[in-house]
């Protein structure tokens, strides 16, 4: 635990209780804009322009963080926002308020991404990236466990208060907020002779940085446009004939898995390298995608998850971590900002190709295409893309 210092467990604490908020509502979120009179199209079009605007504002901000030298800034005024967007989304019902109720805390998800992974960074060595990373990711995952389970307990004794939910889920936000105020910055210095940042300067970055980062940014993305949202394959449970709550309860399995082998899969892969253990989870999401296409049993829908949640330990802190090592340290947020900005417009182009082969070819030939690609992807990586 020498790797854990006290910023990193701040921080992963801050991240914890923010995901307690925000999972809360997730499960609930488009029952309860269908409560407002929300159509599905209405729905799509304000989650996709919600993850634009995060996906966008991940790398400006994460640019400008390494511009100005600073981190502790962009992380409280993020966190701040995503808090301050829960009972803002209970108060009104106007459309163009929810918009920007759900718009304020994706932007302040972009606000913080690069910043506080750039901290996350520079409190660790080469050497502890991927224990630091994977510790980070299990303390925000176990947020994904406790905040559905604590929306199912509340909606059980108080069904359909959904407004309710929105204003309690504020409690754990400001709890976060208050984390933020035990870190400061260390040691982090403006850059000299910066022009102004603008909103797509860190585009740029693609240009100026190590070869090794743009191939492996190029076998990320490719990946990221064949990984669609988890909703196709809580689908795929639904349409096997599972019922709400079990359907629910693989999605809370799946955080757990994930909460739990996130730490020992970062440790794991800072002894025997953090490629080898990135590879092996992408080709276990294969593994998972080919299955879940023919699989119909309760029990196997199960075994999958148990599988995807070790899929996620194995590379969402992992790439991140990766990232860190081939990046110059002074362009961490950048490195980070940039490629969480172009995962997250990979990511719709994913969900839209997803659903369009889903009704051309249904689900087992979909995931049967999406696991092909997956298995294309961890091939390139294995081959181009050097460790370091």
């Amino acid at each position: 635990m020498k790797a854990i210092t006290r910023t990193i467990l701040v921080l992963s604490l801050v991240s914890l209780f923010t995901d307690v908020a925000s999972e809360m509502l997730y499960p609930i979120m488009p029952v309860y804009l269908e409560s407002i009179h929300f159509s599905l199209v209405l729905i799509g079009v304000l989650e996709g322009m919600a993850e634009a605007i995060a996906g966008l504002s991940k790398g400006y901000f994460g640019k400008l963080s390494d511009n100005r030298g600073r981190r502790v800034p962009y992380i409280r005024l993020g966190y701040g926002l995503s808090a301050l967007s829960k009972p803002m989304m209970a108060i009104f019902t106007f459309p163009i308020w929810i918009f920007s109720a759900r718009s304020m805390d994706r932007i302040g998800k972009g606000i913080r991404t690069g910043a506080r992974d750039a901290m996350l960074s520079d409190e660790a060595t080469p050497q502890t990236k991927g224990t630091v990373f994977g510790f980070h990711r299990a303390m925000d995952t176990l947020g994904a466990v406790l905040g559905p389970l604590a929306a199912l307990v509340f909606l059980y004794y108080r069904p359909g208060q959904y407004k309710s939910l929105f204003l309690l889920a504020f409690i754990p936000g400001v709890i976060a907020i208050a984390f933020t105020l035990l870190v400061k910055d260390k040691n982090v210095k403006p850059k000299e002779k910066v022009s102004k940042t603008r909103f797509l300067d860190f585009i740029r970055y693609w240009k100026a940085s190590p070869a090794q980062y743009r191939k492996l940014l190029i076998g990320l993305l490719f990946f990221a446009l064949f990984n669609s949202s988890d909703v196709f394959l809580l689908l795929k449970i639904k349409d096997a004939g599972i019922s709400d709550t079990s359907t629910i309860g693989a999605y809370v399995f799946y955080n757990i898995v994930y909460a739990a082998v996130s730490f020992p899969l970062g440790i794991l892969a800072d002894r025997v390298g953090l490629k080898k253990i990135f590879i092996s989870g992408l080709l276990v999401f294969a593994i998972v995608y080919a299955g879940m296409g023919f699989s119909n049993s309760l029990y196997g829908f199960f075994a999958f998850f148990f599988l995807y949640g070790i899929y996620a330990a194995a590379t969402e802190g992992i790439a991140k971590a990766w990232i860190s090592n081939i990046s110059d340290k002074k362009d961490t947020a950048t490195a980070i900002g940039t490629y969480t900005a172009f995962q997250s417009i990979c990511t719709l182009l994913a969900s839209t190709l997803t659903g369009l082969l889903w009704m051309q070819l249904g689900p087992g030939t979909t995931f049967i295409i999406i696991a092909s690609a997956t298995v294309l992807a961890a091939g390139y990586i294995t081959v181009v893309v050097k460790r370091r």
